[in-house]
């Protein structure tokens, strides 16, 4: 599955210029051309990596980055601007940025930095390899799900799904969202795969009598909680 990036700049040249690179590098692009339109895409498509300009109108990049960074999120922001002060590069570093790259910037140390800030994220994550919630423990590594102590045997997409759950738990899901993340943009298979693999992984983890943790929040899509 591709790796999501967006690139918030007001200079069309720049975010053209690394929509090619970035697109041709293998990753899926998305651009914004100022700081507000930047936030509203931030929570539209939840980019694994932000490329983010510091001087744009509306509201700037040290701004941008102290939104996401209060809302929550996590994702490496690499933050490009034209200044070279030391004293910029401190403010957006406490303002959340992971790295900071000054404009003119050779294409190729972009694309560099972009891979490790990414494998970064990887590691981390490789490094959480077990997440709980409530009487549910899942271990990345053996790939193992257990409910109040019972195995349940997940096929390889009824795994990703459920991994999607639990790590997002109290978090609504969009259709288009899980989609995305699980079948990719080009899916053109049965329409109502989804809720087949719902109805599913419902039926897996109720078995016991456990109660009911994948929610349908109507007309909006999917939540892991406990709700009975």
């Amino acid at each position: 599955m591709k790796e999501r990036i967006l690139v918030i700049d007001d200079d069309e040249k720049i975010t053209s210029m690394l929509r090619r690179g970035l697109t041709f590098d293998g990753y899926s692009v998305t651009t914004a051309g100022d700081g507000m339109e930047g936030l509203r895409k931030v929570m539209e498509t939840e980019p694994q990596l932000i490329i983010l300009d510091v001087m744009m109108p509306k509201v700037n990049g040290w701004e941008v980055c102290r939104r996401i960074r209060e809302s929550g999120a996590d994702m490496p922001i690499l933050m490009l601007t034209a200044k070279d002060e030391v004293s910029d590069r401190v403010k957006g570093l406490d303002m959340g940025a992971d790295d900071y790259l000054v404009k003119p910037f050779a294409l190729e140390e972009l694309l560099a930095r972009v891979r490790v800030l990414l494998r970064r994220t990887a590691d981390k994550l490789h490094s959480q390899n077990r997440v709980e919630f409530e009487d549910t423990t899942m271990d990345f590594d053996t790939r193992e799900v257990y409910r109040d102590g019972k195995r349940i045997d997940l096929t390889t997409k009824e795994f990703d799904l459920f991994q999607l759950f639990l790590l997002n738990p109290k978090r609504v899901l969009s259709r288009d969202l899980i989609m995305e993340r699980i079948w990719g943009f080009d899916y053109s298979g049965e329409s109502n795969v989804l809720e087949v693999y719902i109805a599913m992984l419902r039926q897996k983890t109720e078995e016991y009598g456990g109660k009911r943790i994948i929610q349908t929040v109507r007309g909006a899509g999917y939540v892991l909680r406990g709700d009975t």
